[in-house]
């Protein structure tokens, strides 16, 4: 069987330095707070380039401590994908916000810059952008609506982990930005986990308080915050892996540029490696494909010992939580999440593998 993703083999490459991660952490007597996600918060707010980092305890509680940074609440409106894992809309609706969607391009899949501004209303307050399957979206002409419009930009990083745009690394390329560190993600801890990065110190001071119920001072509370906290075990298992993650996304990319060099089928749309300024821009989370009949296909490839998943199976329109939305369509989402199956890409597969599944894919024949 090829595996959609091996967690145990990923976290397994750096078995000794992981275990003396957590030997450390557990002889240091400090839980919470401490060396590891202080050091952990420094490097990663180097790696994406910003000044600063907050670990918090998961990627929705990430976006939403954002949007109640900056007072956006009732009455107000945040443009989001239509495409997107609940987690982006939810973040928004949470603080009593308007989340209002827009389709995406079907190349990218990304939000589509050119849909935005017919969605602005006097109530927007801030862009969402979700950085999905790992590329980077189009951030030039969204950052020039933004500041027309006096408008926030706030990235969902939780899939790029290290994606570039314009040789700047996402997390850097609006106000403020979220990342997850749920376990399958290009940089996962041992459990929920999550940041932000930012760059505006007034911010910065305002979340640190957020995430540690309000305070700046122990039994001071300045805001009715909540507890979302980065563990010190998880900062330390990030400390290690951050140091690889360069070497993995690579991996990613050689599998995602086989993978589109090598599966010939019509019976598929696959990502096209010109979509990006660069490969170096797109890290791979997900290699989607696209097909019409994709229940066959899913069966047809677990048969030849190959398991792949569905990103996702129903768009956050049709979802029963937000049932008021059933009635709308968005088109293109439709589309997408009723044809897309992800194949398997991971630092810890092998280019065989790769060549495996390509094969499969080649000989698959679309029964009408």
């Amino acid at each position: 069987m090829i595996p959609f993703l091996d967690l145990k083999q990923i976290n397994l490459r750096h078995e000794a330095e992981i275990s003396k991660a957590i030997n450390d952490f557990l002889h240091s007597g400090w839980y919470i707070l401490g060396k590891q996600v202080e050091e952990f918060e420094k490097q990663f707010a180097e790696y994406c380039g910003t000044k600063y980092c907050l670990g918090v305890a998961n990627g929705l509680d990430a976006l939403s401590l954002i949007i109640r940074a900056y007072g956006i609440g009732e009455g107000d409106e945040v443009i989001v994908p239509s495409n997107t894992y609940i987690a982006s809309i939810l973040a928004i609706s949470s603080c009593g916000a308007t989340p209002v969607l827009v389709e995406p391009d079907l190349l990218s899949y990304n939000i589509d810059p050119k849909a935005i501004e017919e969605k602005i209303t006097p109530r927007t307050k801030a862009i969402m952008v979700v950085h999905l399957y790992g590329q980077s979206c189009n951030m030039d002409p969204i950052n020039e609506l933004a500041k027309i419009y006096h408008l926030k930009v706030f990235e969902d990083c939780a899939q790029a982990h290290g994606a570039v745009y314009k040789d700047k690394r996402v997390g850097n390329l609006g106000d403020a930005a979220a990342f997850s560190f749920y376990p399958g993600k290009n940089l996962g801890a041992l459990g929920d986990g999550g940041a932000i990065t930012l760059n505006d110190e007034e911010l910065y001071i305002q979340l640190k308080a957020l995430r540690n119920y309000g305070s700046h001072r122990k039994y001071e509370n300045l805001y009715k915050g909540v507890n979302s906290r980065l563990d010190e075990l998880h900062a330390a298992v990030l400390k290690v892996k951050l140091k690889y993650l360069d070497e993995d996304n690579q991996i990613r990319r050689n599998i995602a540029e086989y993978y589109t060099n090598h599966i010939v089928n019509p019976c598929f749309e696959i990502p096209s490696l010109e979509q990006v300024d660069s490969p170096l821009s797109h890290v791979w989370h997900l290699y989607v494909i696209r097909t019409k009949n994709r229940a066959a296909l899913q069966a047809y490839l677990m048969e030849k010992g190959i398991q792949t998943l569905i990103h996702y199976p129903i768009p956050p329109h049709k979802q029963e939580a937000y049932k008021e939305w059933n009635g709308l369509s968005y088109p293109k989402s439709e589309k997408i999440h009723n044809e897309i199956l992800s194949l398997p890409v991971s630092p810890v597969m092998s280019l065989s593998d790769a060549v495996k599944v390509t094969e499969a894919l080649n000989e698959y024949e679309e029964k009408i």
